[in-house]
């Protein structure tokens, strides 16, 4: 069997969203033992200009569902984006996965040579389905999956390497 489009995308998306759970359920329970503020948590940014918290985990769900959607030829579906505690982000984690359950890697024959469009407010992108995962959806999934972890390491929550990347 060959490696897939699907294989490359949706497999370590799904562990990578799980590990983002994971690494929540790490940074309540230490929160709550050093009297740190969740709330400073979820509000918490690396420099001005920049997301919060919240906001890097809701764009990786977006991420990963545009992903999904996008390279099987379907729409993904709308979360908005209320979350303000880490239980609704660890809610908006698991609807996100359960998205990528739905999907069968037959779903994705062919998303290598599909068109893919994304709008922006500054600019359109047009690509194919190999260039879109490679390119656009995988770095950036990664990249607020990454900021995110950085985030709570800023914070003084005590995670590692092994917690970003999970289980081998």
């Amino acid at each position: 069997m060959s490696f897939s489009i699907y294989d490359a995308t949706i497999p370590p998306m799904t562990r990578m969203l799980h590990n983002l759970g994971a690494i929540l359920d790490k940074a309540q329970v230490q929160a709550a033992a050093k009297g740190l503020s969740l709330q400073d948590l979820v509000e918490a940014r690396l420099a001005p200009d920049m997301h919060p918290f919240k906001r890097q985990i809701q764009i990786a769900s977006d991420a990963a569902k545009g992903c999904a959607a996008r390279l099987s030829g379907n729409e993904a579906p709308s979360f908005p984006d209320t979350e303000e505690t880490f239980d609704e982000l660890r809610g908006r984690i698991a609807k996100t996965l359960d998205y990528l359950k739905s999907f069968a890697p037959a779903q994705f024959d062919g998303a290598e040579d599909r068109h893919i469009t994304i709008k922006t407010p500054n600019r359109t992108f047009e690509m194919n389905g190999r260039d879109f995962a490679t390119g656009f959806a995988l770095p950036n999934f990664f990249f607020h999956v990454t900021t995110a972890y950085g985030l709570l390491r800023h914070k003084g929550i005590e995670i590692g390497k092994a917690d970003y990347l999970g289980g081998a």
